[in-house]
């Protein structure tokens, strides 16, 4: 088809084959897109977790009703009102808490937060209530079954969300993206959305300020640059796109935004904008009005104080409690490790918090003289930066190319956890040849402790680019939070099984 080029528009349903190609007309005049977005698979996941939401307060009721009951006289049976009552206030604050609020479903911790809320209201409405009329028999259901059933609810939204994920692991239930920006900016966010598939972005076109693409071209990684600055509106008339997306542009000013949300009004297009604060995000980004100016204000991230205190001990405390539990585990690696030659630990000086060095300890994978042979090895180097990997070390033992495959060998670092010279969650442990090649930037990631995991790990670990690699370290230490940690180490769990990245 002349002047035209195909490319997928419009996001699929929940179930069934992903969304046809449309011509959509690449010219500079920025005809609109001559269909409307298919959103059903939206109201679909909607319902899907309003029905889990009622099954699952409906069942888990039914059941602590009856255990509630159970050799209880007529006279004590006021728990069956009070089950009844506490489902009723479950029902009403998920809706209240934006529980069911569709744009959060399936990506980051928000959609848990609200369900949090949900419960954590329900709850106290629930026991203000019986306290109130002094009736002793709401307490079981505010200390016991109604967390209860908050835990439940997570578990549901957590499979939910796992079959959600599968989906756009197949390219379904995805969100039409127009990206606009520089040529290098609509690259980055395309980079970044193709690594978290999850999130539900697909960006499907972009509008550059010249028209064009990377060098001239008509695309930028692929996806079409379908007009310049001026061709926004004509293709959001189109309603071919569900979210416009805007990063850095040379004449993209504050008037033009604002033009561009007042045209997105009334409609059911998201407007999403990079402030360009790389990697800050959370808690440490404030609104503040001047005037009726708002203003983005930043705080300064926290190394010290109360909040470390309560990360160095719950390191310390879930350290020992998993070298306890993995003693038997202990003494069958250093059995295969002994066994394959040479020593059991292997013990390496490493970079910790604010530049002190450490030992850290490891089970061996390699070969006694792997050190010396390392220099060998140099021009087989496949890591960028001043990191050394290869997915087929010949150093590696047999023994210790399974301990790496499933992180088995960095079990021991769980000691340095407990001695304090590293943290469970944190940026990876450098070598002091890699710190001597560190520019200023990279060299923040010293100001906490390194960690057995982090946010590098849980991403692709050796996969990662040297730069992609100091790019999530900074945001962790940016960015850092209790519940980052236990984000993390949850979805550790997930890499190591999956052995992605290992080697």
């Amino acid at each position: 088809m002349s002047g035209h080029s195909e490319i997928r528009t419009g996001a699929p349903v929940w179930q069934g084959d992903p969304a046809p190609t449309l011509p959509v007309q690449r010219s500079r005049s920025a005809a609109a897109f001559p269909h409307t977005v298919d959103t059903r698979w939206q109201s679909r996941v909607r319902r899907l977790a309003i029905a889990a939401d009622l099954a699952v307060i409906t069942a888990c009721t039914a059941l602590f009703v009856v255990i509630g009951l159970t050799g209880m006289e007529a006279a004590d049976r006021a728990r069956l009102v009070c089950g009844l009552i506490g489902a009723a206030l479950l029902v009403a604050a998920l809706p209240l808490a934006r529980a069911w609020d569709g744009r959060v479903l399936g990506a980051g911790s928000t959609e848990f937060l609200r369900l949090f809320r949900a419960v954590f209201g329900a709850t106290v409405v629930l026991g203000l209530g019986g306290l109130s009329l002094m009736v002793s028999s709401v307490r079981i259901w505010v200390f016991l079954f109604v967390p209860l059933i908050g835990g439940a609810l997570a578990v549901s939204r957590f499979v939910l969300r796992k079959v959600l994920h599968h989906q756009r692991g197949r390219g379904r239930a995805m969100l039409s993206v127009l990206a606009v920006g520089s040529p290098e900016s609509v690259a980055d966010m395309v980079r970044r959305t193709r690594r978290d598939v999850h999130f539900g972005w697909r960006i499907d076109g972009a509008c550059t300020p010249t028209g064009r693409g990377t060098e001239g071209g008509p695309s930028v990684l692929g996806v079409p640059v379908i007009g310049d600055l001026d061709s926004i509106g004509p293709l959001l008339a189109g309603k071919a796109f569900q979210v416009v997306s805007v990063g850095q542009a040379p004449g993209w000013g504050a008037g033009r935004l604002q033009r561009l949300a007042w045209e997105l009004e009334g409609s059911t297009t998201e407007l999403a904008v990079d402030p360009g604060l790389m990697e800050i995000a959370g808690p440490r980004m404030h609104i503040t009005p001047v005037d009726g100016l708002p203003l983005l204000r930043l705080s300064q991230p926290r190394f010290t104080g109360v909040p470390r205190a309560l990360k160095l001990t719950f390191d310390r405390i879930l350290a020992t409690a998993l070298l306890l539990l993995a003693a038997p585990m202990f003494l069958v690696v250093a059995i295969a490790v002994k066994v394959d030659g040479g020593p059991v630990f292997f013990r390496q000086e490493r970079v910790g918090i604010d530049g002190r060095t450490f030992r850290m300890v490891k089970f061996r994978s390699m070969v006694v003289d792997a050190e010396a042979r390392r220099a060998a090895l140099a021009a087989t180097n496949e890591a960028a930066g001043p990191l050394f990997k290869m997915a087929s070390d010949p150093r590696v033992t047999r023994v210790g190319a399974l301990l790496r495959r499933y992180s088995l060998d960095e079990l021991p670092q769980l000691l340095n956890v407990v001695g304090g010279s590293m943290s469970l969650v944190g940026p990876r442990p450098p070598l002091p040849a890699e710190v001597e090649a560190y520019e200023d930037v990279a060299r923040r990631r010293l100001l906490v402790r390194p960690g057995m995991t982090g946010l590098w790990q849980v991403s692709g670990r050796s996969d990662l680019s040297w730069e992609e690699s100091v790019r999530l370290d900074l945001r962790y230490v940016e960015n850092w939070s209790m519940a980052m940690d236990l984000t993390i180490l949850w979805k550790t769990a997930g890499a190591v099984l999956g052995s992605r990245g290992a080697y």
